[in-house]
């Protein structure tokens, strides 16, 4: 039974540490016969963390602080957004300051020459895709927002890895079907853990222009399905209406079920709350 904690606390380390402490897992299994781990942070617009937006600098900072004791090389990364410049927005969300601080990298994706194209088994629209190849070898941490999405119904754990797609021009996968895009990512890169950053979340219109929701909430798993599903939980959604969730779910990328999924820390009932979806 995957386990899924779901903290509620002041935007602090602390809280980051306990949601990743509550889920009674040695950490070091991440991080084995790997040569980096990676994680990756939502840099979809400039606008900063308390927007709701894009991923706090506070978490990742606690994010990094707990791998590089566990692992001598951590970097953070992201790729171009159609609209979105990853390096300017690392600069203006203040990502930087936090790297430079704990003396990471960061990789912008769309930067990294070196690719491999991956073929997708039984895939939903593609067939392969080509990825940077510092992925392969590396232990990726999805540092998601909390936030609605217009296309998607809800951007987690799952649609942040979308964004390791290293191609700045992203339109032709939203035409193939964003949401089954998604599926066929994770069908060969999946996180070895997600933690989503709740401290301020989004509702309405997202991924960008949707309203701050303050939560205090950070929701952490290493099966992405289950941690997924259980914010949706928390965000009023039913998660087998979101097709990405609910379509890897049943080709056994994770739990979807709650009475398959132990919830630790706090009561999803306690700290729900229903998003508006406009």
């Amino acid at each position: 039974m995957p386990t899924v904690s779901v903290v509620k606390g002041p935007r602090s380390r602390g809280t980051v540490f306990r949601a990743l402490d509550l889920l009674g897992e040695n950490l070091k299994d991440i991080v084995r016969d790997v040569a980096r781990v990676l994680i990756k942070v939502n840099l979809i617009s400039t606008k900063t963390y308390e927007t709701g937006v894009t991923t706090d600098p506070l978490v990742v900072d606690a994010l990094i602080c707990r791998f590089k004791e566990l692992h001598g090389e951590v970097a953070v990364v992201e790729a171009d957004a159609t609209s979105t410049d990853a390096d300017k927005a690392y600069r203006v969300t203040g990502l930087d300051k936090v790297c430079k601080q704990n003396n990471v990298k960061f990789v912008n994706l769309s930067k990294e020459k070196e690719r491999v194209k991956l073929q997708i088994p039984n895939p939903e629209v593609l067939r392969s895709i080509e990825v940077p190849k510092i992925l392969l070898d590396s232990a990726i941490i999805s540092a998601a927002k909390m936030k609605t999405h217009e296309e998607t119904a809800v951007t987690l754990g799952m649609k942040n890895m979308f964004g390791l797609l290293p191609e700045k021009q992203k339109s032709k996968f939203h035409s193939l079907g964003i949401s089954k895009v998604i599926v066929d990512i994770n069908a060969v890169l999946r996180p070895k853990l997600t933690v989503i950053d709740g401290f301020y979340a989004l509702e309405g219109p997202g991924p960008i222009r949707g309203y701050p929701v303050k939560m205090n909430l950070i929701i952490a798993g290493r099966d992405p399905v289950a941690t997924d599903a259980a914010t949706c939980r928390i965000m009023g959604i039913d998660p087998y209406e979101v097709y990405h969730i609910r379509r890897a779910y049943e080709k056994g990328f994770g739990e979807i079920d709650s009475t398959k999924i132990d919830v630790v820390g706090e009561k999803i009932e306690n700290v729900k709350r229903k998003f508006r979806r406009k």
